[in-house]
């Protein structure tokens, strides 16, 4: 058994494909994610590459190959030749490398909420409308140190996050996107008293749009309302709803989630309250 390094083009791949006896089904979605991730130039030569057995049969590799199909662009791979025939089933059984470890190896804390808030971040910059849920949503590691690198305020937005989560229930990568964004895009508002009291609920009347955000989040915590299958999509567009009104100034006594409702945009109005230290005034009526 040998390895060699080689440089395989699309013309190469689809060649070796062809030599594809005994691999488990492909996965299209699988493929997608590698053809993007060499799209991007995140493709990387590492010891991780093709191989064939005894009789010359590709046992490892097809979706790097089909990837490379895919992409049209030719790369640098390990190829290993004479495998045992028998070695096929103990193969790919290892634990994959995931997005926490890519982030726990360059030192970051909190890597478990950190790489689900980045991917988060990800689909809300990138994808706000589509599914937060399936194979689609998936985000290479590599993509994931790039968006941390690009909003490194999402540090500490984490802890933001973490404590809401604690408090409301909401989950940890909607809180921590919203508390992100909102404070970037509009950095003239202290989010001092939004935040203070979204974790106590000390104070607050009904109307305010706190109360009601929290009163949301426990309500579907504790199963008296029915619950999406991407939560986080779902509680970061409650999120900018209450904080939109918040700013504004606005009661609300509701919060609710429509069929294919779009992403609430971040309100762009001036704040209601002109000093901060007084508490949410909803308009006074006729």
């Amino acid at each position: 058994m040998h390895t060699e390094v080689h440089t395989v083009t699309p013309e190469l791949a689809e060649a070796w494909l062809a030599k594809n006896k005994k691999n488990r089904p492909l996965s299209r979605q699988s493929v997608i994610q590698l053809a993007r991730a060499i799209e991007r130039g995140e493709w990387r030569l590492t010891h991780q590459g093709i191989a064939f057995d005894e009789d010359d049969v590709l046992i490892d590799g097809q979706h790097r190959l089909a990837a490379v199909l895919k992409a049209g662009m030719a790369v640098r791979m390990a190829v290993t030749y004479g495998v045992p025939r028998d070695a096929f089933t103990v193969m790919d059984t290892g634990r994959k490398r995931t997005g926490r470890d890519a982030l726990a190896l360059k030192g970051e804390t909190n890597a478990t909420h950190l790489a689900a808030a980045l991917r988060g971040l990800h689909l809300y910059l990138n994808g706000a409308e589509t599914k937060w849920s399936g194979g689609s949503s998936l985000i290479t590691n590599d993509q994931l140190v790039t968006v941390l690198d690009q909003h490194p305020g999402m540090r500490e937005a984490i802890a933001r996050g973490m404590a809401l989560n604690r408090a409301i229930r909401i989950t940890v990568t909607a809180a921590s996107v919203g508390w992100y964004v909102t404070g970037k895009e509009r950095p003239d508002v202290d989010q001092t008293r939004w935040y203070d009291q979204l974790l106590t609920g000390a104070g607050l009347e009904q109307g305010d749009p706190r109360l009601t955000l929290r009163n949301t989040l426990l309500g579907l915590a504790a199963g008296n309302r029915h619950r999406k299958s991407d939560d986080s999509r779902e509680h970061l567009v409650y999120y900018f709803k209450a904080w939109n009104a918040w700013v504004e100034g606005r009661p609300l006594k509701l919060l609710r989630r429509y069929s294919k409702e779009q992403m609430p945009k971040v309100t762009k109005k001036a704040p209601a309250f002109l000093d901060d230290a007084l508490p949410f005034q909803p308009p006074a009526t006729a």
